[in-house]
């Protein structure tokens, strides 16, 4: 009954998933490439939990 006042989980991962994309562009755009590595590592695996949960 009261289903449209939960949060859609898909729509926190998707907006993880574009901060991390972010923050990873701002590390490359600042010479380090250990951590944008690591940061874009980390936003393919909620981009793949988010292609998870949606089939």
């Amino acid at each position: 009954m009261l289903n449209w006042l939960k949060r859609d989980p898909l729509k926190k991962l998707q907006r993880q998933y574009e901060q991390k994309l972010e923050e990873a562009m701002t590390t490359a755009r600042n010479g380090d490439m250990r951590s944008n590595a690591v940061l874009t590592e980390q936003a393919e695996a909620l981009r793949a939990e988010i292609e998870r949960q949606k089939s």
